[in-house]
């Protein structure tokens, strides 16, 4: 078990970013990760794909900021056919480091940590934001076009309907009804 751990170590520290020292600015970084990356993560569903990602990193004196955006093909199971299929993902998201006196999540996009922390590990972040950008359902592209949900479907037509009169219609009634209604009015 301990080969393994070590192997995930070494993957993931790729996406360490140095924050102790950084200049207060801007500063883009690039990364990219395959089907490591993605194997690296327990209860992966993504099992192959690769991605770029481009990252700008804002550092003041309160927080660090960072803008991603990231290009990725992950291979998926088609829910349908069982197919293997690439679908292209393209992510733009933001996520926040304040500088506090311990760590801590605050929101989905915002984390606190602690002044003297020395660097971060982004690889979460990146697994998370393709992850969350994939499609509920899966499928091949073949099926996309068949695929219309009909419940959101709005149908139009144009012929017109049959014109109703300003007449009244003589509505059949019931003979019991109608010995009831004659002694009513009877009444």
């Amino acid at each position: 078990m301990q080969p393994f751990c070590e192997n995930v170590g070494k993957i993931l520290s790729k996406y360490d970013i140095n924050i102790q020292g950084l200049e207060e600015k801007v500063h883009t970084l690039e990364f990219e990760g395959d089907d490591k990356f993605f194997g690296a993560f327990e209860q992966s569903f993504i099992k192959k794909g690769n991605f770029k990602a481009i990252v700008k990193l804002n550092k003041n004196s309160a927080l660090i900021q960072l803008d991603f955006a990231i290009t990725a093909t992950i291979e998926l199971t088609c829910d349908r056919s069982l197919e293997l299929f690439d679908e292209e993902v393209e992510v733009e998201e933001k996520y926040i480091y304040k500088f506090g006196d311990r760590h801590e999540e605050i929101t989905d996009e915002i984390e606190m940590i602690p002044y003297g922390a020395a660097t971060i590990n982004i690889a979460q972040h990146i697994y998370d934001f393709i992850c969350v950008s994939l499609p509920m359902k899966k499928l091949h592209p073949k099926f996309r076009e068949d695929d219309i949900d009909e419940e959101g479907l709005l149908v139009y037509t144009s012929e017109k309907e049959e014109e109703t009169s300003d007449e009244p219609k003589e509505q059949e009634i019931d003979p019991r009804w109608a010995a009831l209604n004659k002694l009513r009015m009877n009444n």
